[in-house]
């Protein structure tokens, strides 16, 4: 195949771009908050080589336009050799300590050492990659030419070129985001809700008319989707609770209502309480308003615990907005969860305001993950300031979630961002896998909010502005599971973080955003404050947990 022949199916490829994308190719084998394996790190190298000859492309264009010189023949080619050979170097270096970094992050977190780079895979996935990525573009172009070849018609040719620009923006921006992708998701979820009803796989029923699903609840079995079911008959019973704590306990009650149990979040919600009062859950000790992850998945290794703490005193209600996983539900579905928890907080705060204060459970809010984020938007100045609630207890929350954010921005100077103190810790304290939220420079108040995060967390600590500026947390001095050798490095750290953000949840348990049931347990005790509990009894649930009896001891989520 000629030259010729080659440039005309592909267009004209740019020798100074190629080199910038190369560039960011070498940057990208630089560590980020999670190791990666040669898969992964080859889809990313091919991505941001992509993104860097987009790039130099863009730059070469506002340069003609501006009408600047260009080199061209033998001065053009000493350049680029000037530029080649410092960026050999570079790569060498990179190439040669990427095994070294990689390594050092799995030996942090307890893995096994990767014995080989896999180079050959790296790079033969970073071309495919590239090459997708490149015909896209091509597509794009191709896109702008036939809109702007009509508008010439019409326009003089200045006009048409932006008006053809705002046009492809314009498509991409429908297609993308508010056309196809928007009725995707409505359509899955759609489509699921009538799976449900068509193929009728679930057990049956419980036979317990206490139990949430049963005949003479007001929550159908069927329609509560697996996870629901699974929340629901999980439980451990008194008698198993009992057997742990030496004391009498209660069967603790669960309620669950699935996407498919209403139309709104607003049903959902009346459904809920009509629920929870046929269940006497507001004669409790306490009450627990939980928001699922996108899936709507709750993970009992965050929810067991406290019923154990609690004698099975408590009661907890979940609704269900989304069938996808927490990463897509962010992205696709933003105000579902919101909308959610909004409605299920205002319906079930609602009526327990109308109950006598010295007759009526302690409330608390709860979520992991997603479920953290919507929790937090749902729990407003409003329930916090009115009739205030007991507590909370967020794990893993989002990046985006603005009260987390607000709170961390009032860090008190020198305290480290990935676990900061607010104040004098008698309203708000962290927790991780190094520490467990009970140190304060003053006693609790009363109410008492914890947030659980991992410092290698990217759900957490992703940052959309690292596309031209360090992450807060970057200029601390590395948390201990994060690399020494994690430097800033712009639009290469941004994707670097979000591929990170997608695989955070195959990390392992304890790290990323596998959060483990072992640090779930002591920043409970701080939130819910179980009376008679020691921290004699915190271990030996720990360890409980640790050999899974009849805890769901939960290595992630869903």
């Amino acid at each position: 195949m000629s030259n010729r022949l080659l440039e005309k199916i592909i267009g004209p490829v740019s020798v100074p771009c190629i080199l910038l994308g190369l560039l960011f190719f070498a940057a990208s084998l630089t560590p980020s908050l999670l190791p990666r394996g040669p898969a992964v790190q080859g889809i990313l190298g091919g991505l941001v080589t992509a993104i860097g000859y987009l790039i130099g492309q863009i730059v070469a264009l506002i340069w003609r336009a501006a009408d600047l010189p260009l080199l061209s023949g033998r001065s053009a080619k000493i350049l680029i050799a000037l530029i080649s050979t410092p960026l050999v170097a570079f790569f060498l270096w990179v190439f040669g300590s990427s095994l070294t970094w990689q390594n050092d992050i799995r030996q942090k977190m307890g893995m096994e050492p990767a014995d080989a780079l896999h180079l050959a895979t790296i790079l033969l996935l970073a071309a495919s990659t590239f090459a997708i990525a490149f015909a896209l573009g091509r597509l794009v172009v191709s896109l702008f030419r036939l809109i702007r070849a009509w508008f010439y018609r019409i326009m003089p040719p200045r006009r048409a070129n932006v008006f053809g620009f705002v046009a492809v923006v314009l498509i991409l921006l429908v297609v993308t985001r508010d056309g196809v992708f928007d009725r995707v998701v409505a359509g899955l979820d759609e489509s699921y809700e009538a799976a449900q009803e068509l193929f009728q796989d679930a057990p049956p029923p419980p036979s317990d008319p206490r139990i949430t699903g049963s005949t003479a609840s007001l929550i159908d079995w069927a329609a509560m989707g697996k996870y629901g079911r699974e929340f629901v008959i999980s439980v451990p019973d008194g008698e198993d609770i009992s057997a742990f704590t030496g004391r009498p306990a209660l069967d603790p009650i669960r309620v669950y209502v699935g996407r498919a149990n209403g139309d709104t979040p607003q049903k959902r919600a009346e459904l809920a309480l009509a629920e929870l009062i046929r269940q006497g859950a507001f004669e409790r000790e306490v009450l627990i308003v939980a928001s699922p992850t996108g899936t709507g998945w709750i993970d009992p290794g965050l929810q067991d615990p406290v019923e154990y703490m609690h004698d099975g005193d408590i009661a907890t209600v979940v609704a269900q907005y989304s069938y996808l996983q927490s990463p897509l539900a962010l992205i696709l579905e933003t105000s579902t969860g919101l909308e959610q928890a909004i409605a299920l907080q205002d319906m079930v705060h609602g009526y327990w305001k109308t109950l006598p204060k010295d007759a009526r459970p302690r409330f608390y809010v709860n979520g992991l993950s997603l479920g953290a984020w919507s929790s937090m938007h749902a729990t407003n100045m409003f329930r916090l300031l009115d009739d205030p609630i007991d507590g909370a207890y967020w794990a893993g929350p989002p990046f985006s979630s603005n009260f987390w954010n607000y709170v961390q921005n009032q860090r008190n100077p020198g305290t480290p961002w990935v676990l900061p103190t607010i104040g004098d810790g008698s309203l708000i304290r962290y927790a991780s896998h190094t520490t467990d939220g009970s140190e304060g420079a003053a006693n609790w108040g009363q109410m008492r909010i914890m947030f659980l995060q991992y410092s290698s967390d990217p759900v957490v600590f992703y940052d959309p502005y690292s596309l031209w500026r360090a992450p807060p947390w970057m200029n601390d001095p590395p948390a201990g599971d994060v690399s020494d050798d994690l430097i800033f490095m712009p639009i290469v750290t941004q994707f670097q973080l979000a591929l990170d953000l997608a695989m955070s949840f195959g990390a392992p348990p304890g790290y990323g955003h596998a959060y483990y049931s072992q640090d779930y347990i002591a920043p409970w005790v701080q939130v819910t404050a179980p009376a008679g509990w020691s921290p004699e009894d915190t271990d030996r649930l720990k360890a409980h947990c640790d050999v899974g009896y009849q805890l769901g001891c939960a290595n992630g989520q869903r």
